[in-house]
């Protein structure tokens, strides 16, 4: 299967929007009954209750298409097919020290368990050079990503990184840092 990413515009935001409820029910699935990840009153996946329809909560991620060179939206595609996104972000939108955070990162269902995803992770951390960052759940829930990032992100530098768990600012999490400036281009 070819693999690829796409460094997607405006014109392309709706492939990447049309996802993005799948990505937040996926990890409603990881976080239970917590709130921040329950749907609102309108049946949204989001954390007020001003978004009553999927449009609403279109209009709230045209940022990642308003900051270019600052938020980077990747079409993750199998065969040319829509197969998931991943989601980069630069400062001020990420922690201190940190040049590019993976934000978001989905594959949908048909894909997974087929290297696609790792992959795909390749090949967006291979856009960029610099320190990156990375969080997912700690939970137990959430075995399947942890083991995920942590192959990806281990094969990817050699084991070059390191994995802790503990606050964020996006609360307590497993996160992951490697810098890939010494690492050999693939």
């Amino acid at each position: 299967m070819n693999i690829s990413i796409k460094l997607t515009g405006p014109d392309e935001a709706y492939i990447i929007k049309n996802m993005l409820p799948l990505y937040l029910h996926d990890l409603s699935g990881h976080y239970g009954l917590v709130e921040g990840h329950l749907p609102n009153r309108h049946g949204i996946f989001e954390d007020t209750d001003e978004y009553r329809t999927l449009a609403d909560q279109y209009e709230v991620q045209n940022i990642w298409w308003d900051k270019p060179g600052t938020l980077y939206s990747f079409l993750i595609q199998a065969n040319a097919m829509p197969a998931g996104f991943a989601r980069i972000a630069t400062p001020p939108y990420c922690a201190q020290g940190v040049d590019y955070f993976v934000s978001d990162y989905f594959l949908l269902q048909p894909f997974r368990g087929t290297g696609i995803a790792e992959q795909a992770a390749v090949l967006v951390f291979e856009q960029f050079r610099g320190e990156w960052e990375l969080f997912t759940n700690p939970a137990a829930k959430n075995i399947t990503g942890q083991k995920f990032w942590r192959k990806t992100v281990s094969r990817y530098t050699q084991g070059l990184y390191s994995e802790r768990t503990g606050e964020t600012f996006d609360g307590n999490k497993l996160a992951f840092r490697f810098d890939n400036r010494g690492l050999q281009p693939l």
